[in-house]
């Protein structure tokens, strides 16, 4: 069988990772720009259902239906952890169906679930508001996303994931900011309007980049990277084994407490004794390391592969969580921000090449839906629980070291098992030569 000159085509061969030909930068940006460019506008447009955009408009919709903390919070628990459980099986859709019919129908149902906060009238529908935005944004926007990446790419995996991640970092660092400037002369309903039109601009573009979109299964084909034990693991096969488990409280932790750290951002400016748009301000800075931490995130794993980087990549935001109670100052709390960033700029590209690459492509869709529900799940308890413990009288930043220690205790669970189960890899994916 004749093989490609390097990995940029879409569905590159399960070859020696091109050791003979190695693809130049610029040649893997150009060859493959309308599949890239369809991730990071995918990641991007997640951001409308992430927390950190949702609450922005905390106090708004606190103040507007009289929400505590503690209900606030319970509200989007319950509304996240129902779009977690539907994850499960609209996660596996990307196993069945092309990413260019997923994108629209999660775009469009972004865009309502949009337009239903604007219109919302009744707290009552709150939860199954908030339950679309998770599920279309957060959830399916970012799960279609890194599918793709890691499906489409096998030598260069680490380096589509980060590119598309990229999109992560532009909401992140632009949407918080902005709407927070905006809600000072615009009512926050139309802001949630504006909001709205994004996915609806976005979606032609997808469409028309996607036009020569194979399906899931070719590409499973045409570019399978095995799993451990030289095989493609099913999604049951993957739940059953003791690596998925001794993974799911690092899984857990970023979704949980980085989520519950923007959701309670009004919170913790008052605790701090500093106005939310001077929070808000440092907020920036998480973008710019993020982005950083995706590059580099990027080129490690096409080079060394997952296997190390899992358990090194929660390590900064456990520091951030011991440090924040600390910071008395905006440069201190910016500080503690980039931490957090490092974490979760690799979280946005290792999960989904860590799952090709120790359970294997075939079925990559359906077992990242399980992952992305467990992160879905930890985002939902997050704020939920930090939001009871603060109407009990415990603020956020006096419940931030013990966060700390459930990173820490999670990096020890999975560097434990990750270097037994490194032994069960093919050989030729222990040593992962990128381009």
């Amino acid at each position: 069988m004749s093989r490609p000159t390097s990995d940029v085509a879409l569905f590159p061969f399960p070859d020696d990772r091109q050791k003979k030909a190695p693809v130049t930068r610029f040649a893997f940006f150009r060859d493959n720009a309308p599949f890239l460019t369809v991730g990071l506008l995918m990641t991007f447009s997640s951001s409308f259902g992430q927390t950190y955009f949702i609450s922005v408009f905390a106090g708004a919709i606190r103040g507007e239906y009289g929400l505590s903390h503690g209900s606030w919070g319970a509200i989007y628990a319950a509304g996240t952890m129902v779009s977690a459980a539907v994850m499960l099986w609209s996660g596996a859709l990307t196993d069945v169906f092309r990413v260019r019919a997923l994108a629209m129908v999660v775009l469009t149902g972004l865009s309502l679930a949009c337009l239903s906060m604007a219109a919302l009238r009744t707290v009552w529908l709150l939860p199954v508001v908030i339950f679309a935005l998770r599920l279309f944004g957060q959830g399916m926007s970012s799960h279609v996303a890194t599918v793709a990446m890691a499906r489409w790419f096998v030598a260069t995996r680490g380096r589509a994931l980060a590119v598309a991640s990229l999109g992560f970092a532009i909401g992140e660092g632009t949407l918080p900011i902005i709407f927070v400037a905006l809600m000072g002369s615009i009512h926050w309903r139309l802001l949630w309007v504006g909001a709205a039109i994004v996915p609806l601009i976005l979606l032609p573009i997808v469409v028309r980049l996607l036009r020569n979109e194979r399906t899931p299964q070719s590409a499973a084909e045409a570019s399978s990277s095995l799993g451990m034990l030289g095989r493609h693991w099913t999604r049951r096969e993957t739940i059953g084994h003791w690596l998925f488990w001794a993974s799911v409280p690092m899984m857990l932790g970023p979704g949980a407490f980085g989520t519950a750290f923007f959701f309670h951002q009004v919170h913790i400016a008052e605790m701090k004794g500093w106005d939310h748009l001077e929070l808000v301000s440092v907020f920036p800075l998480f973008p710019l390391a993020a982005t950083l931490s995706m590059v580099a995130s990027g080129w490690l794993i096409d080079r060394f592969g997952t296997t190390w980087l899992m358990p090194a990549s929660q390590l900064p935001v456990a520091f951030a969580f011991f440090l924040f109670p600390q910071a008395e100052t905006l440069p201190m709390a910016g500080l503690c921000v980039m931490l957090m960033a490092l974490t979760f700029g690799t979280n946005a590209t290792l999960p989904g090449a860590f799952w090709a690459e120790y359970f294997g492509t075939r079925h990559l869709g359906g077992i990242k839906a399980v992952a992305t529900s467990v992160m879905v799940l930890g985002s939902a308890l997050g704020p939920g629980v930090t939001g009871i413990l603060i109407d009990a009288g415990l603020p956020f930043t006096d419940q931030m070291p013990w966060i700390g220690l459930w990173f820490l205790s999670a990096i020890t669970l999975v560097l434990v098992a990750l270097t037994r189960a490194r032994r069960l890899l093919p050989a030729a994916q222990v040593d992962v030569i990128g381009a």
